[in-house]
């Protein structure tokens, strides 16, 4: 069975890491490529299937200059990008200065621009600078991270107006991403994922209103994600699921 490779930006995440640990753990031979600003978790995960590439951060140029160098990497393959899967895992909730909006007097532009950036600009970036590197004949599954709230029809609720407009954008932009690539790069598949709350640091000031079972693993997660990944089908279409593989409303 050929070589598995896999790409996975933003690699410091929790999720992230529960993925490493089951692709590492998958009985088919798996290279995996890390890219993140912080890879100090996987200092202790040694395996000749596992490269690092350290970013600085996540402006375009150094984007580009990541893409190059793997480019570089792949030049002998004339088919094009050799990932059968990409992964990218940025997202932002809150940290020590941004807190979900419960009101509209608590919006802030200067967050909504940080949060938009980080959960909307910074993947259509990644996705922009891989794009000459896509070919039709080589396939490909692009997951990106989103939530069910950046879902207009699903919002029931209100609040988190910065988050939920980041998510939305975000899924507004892989969904053109998807009907382009349907154009030119036929072979490669948009999976939107929703994971669901797992029991990371984004989700830690929210859990105690999570109902009882609802609150996931990292490792439940990934397990959910790459078995929904492998399921579907490159049919030129955008698919927005959640972690049991259900099709969420755009």
């Amino acid at each position: 069975m050929a070589k598995k490779h896999v790409l996975i930006i933003g690699a410091g995440s929790a999720i992230a890491q529960g993925l490493v640990k089951e692709l590492l753990a998958l009985p088919v031979s798996t290279n995996i490529t890390l890219v993140s600003r912080d890879l100090s978790s996987y200092n202790l995960v040694t395996s000749p299937d596992l490269s690092k590439i350290v970013v600085t951060d996540y402006q375009q140029a150094t984007i580009e200059k990541t893409v190059s160098t793997l480019k570089l990497e792949n030049s002998s393959q004339s088919s094009g990008i050799t990932f059968s899967e990409i992964f990218i895992c940025h997202g932002l909730l809150h940290n020590k200065v941004i807190s979900p909006e419960k009101r509209i007097e608590d919006f802030c532009p200067e967050v909504f621009l940080d949060v938009i950036k980080v959960n909307a600009l910074i993947p259509l970036l990644w996705i922009k600078a891989l794009t000459p590197l896509f070919s039709s004949k080589s396939k490909c599954k692009l997951v990106v991270f989103s939530a069910r709230v950046g879902s207009i029809e699903d919002n029931q609720l209100g609040g988190w107006y910065s988050y939920r407009a980041s998510k939305a954008a975000l899924n507004m932009m892989l969904k053109n991403v998807a009907i382009e690539f349907s154009r030119r790069a036929k072979n490669i598949k948009v999976i939107v994922f929703h994971p669901g709350t797992t029991d990371t640091g984004l989700s830690k000031p929210f859990q105690k209103n999570v109902p009882a079972g609802k609150l996931f693993t990292t490792e439940f997660v990934a397990k959910q994600l790459l078995q929904i990944t492998e399921d579907q089908a490159f049919d030129q279409r955008p698919s927005f699921l959640d972690w049991q593989g259900e099709t969420i409303k755009w």
